[in-house]
């Protein structure tokens, strides 16, 4: 893919969506720490039903310790992973209570060093609470980049490094919330709805998901057709015997 079709890509997302964010739902840095944390291979759906309740009374860490481990299991537990999350996001917040003064920190090695905080975790929160650009690459980054050729990868790494790379700079501070958001609700992962896709005509995926109405359309058509041709012998027959 050229440049100018990644610039217009981005412009086409920043047209749609001049200020797209995170899904997740928090008040502060703390509390979006730990919910990106609990989203590792869950939904941000899941992840705001099960921490709105809690959010309302946790929004410290050691709000979070005063809850303490067993009533934040029982909390998060239509969460995937909840067990061993729930006891990473305490040892977490004991952490930032002893080391940080209740803070979370602005340096990636100190926010991988947490326990649960990861390289992807780590770039959301860069990003989305201190404004640094950092590309954080789940699932949906990565097929959406290697799917239309903005940035193609074998891994997740090679794909940040390339999407950090190759976005466009005025961009790369939201591309990595366009590229998510597009890739949750457009570009999905069994049957991309290319017919509402807003870069179908610049993304280089070959084998673009055709309208429904389409597919019914040329269905129906065949089994016109093909009624047709029965109807058609049924009165050949009838007509030869009669002959």
């Amino acid at each position: 893919m050229n440049k100018l079709k990644r610039q217009e890509i981005f412009e086409r997302f920043r047209a749609a969506n001049p200020k797209p964010t995170t899904e997740l739902e928090f008040s502060n840095n703390f509390q979006l720490l730990i919910a990106v944390l609990l989203s590792a291979q869950a939904t941000d759906v899941s992840v705001n039903k099960a921490m709105g309740p809690v959010f309302t009374t946790v929004k410290t860490p050691q709000d979070l310790l005063d809850m303490g481990l067993d009533r934040f299991t029982e909390a998060i537990k239509s969460i995937g992973l909840y067990k061993t999350k729930a006891k990473n996001a305490l040892a977490t917040a004991k952490i930032l209570v002893e080391q940080y003064n209740s803070e979370v920190p602005n340096k990636r090695a100190a926010l991988e060093s947490l326990p649960g905080v990861g390289r992807k975790t780590a770039n959301v929160v860069l990003n989305t609470a201190f404004g640094e650009i950092a590309m954080a690459v789940d699932t949906h980054i990565f097929r959406v980049s290697n799917r239309t050729a903005i940035a193609k990868g074998k891994n997740v790494l090679e794909v940040e490094k390339r999407l950090l790379r190759l976005v466009p700079k005025e961009f790369l501070l939201d591309a990595h919330h366009w590229l998510i958001l597009h890739g949750r609700y457009v570009c999905t992962a069994r049957s991309p709805k290319c017919w509402q896709c807003g870069i179908s005509d610049l993304c280089e995926y070959k084998e673009k998901t055709p309208h429904p109405r389409s597919k019914k359309a040329v269905s129906v058509k065949k089994a016109t057709k093909k009624a047709a041709k029965k109807a058609t012998k049924r009165v050949s027959k009838k007509v030869a015997k009669k002959v």
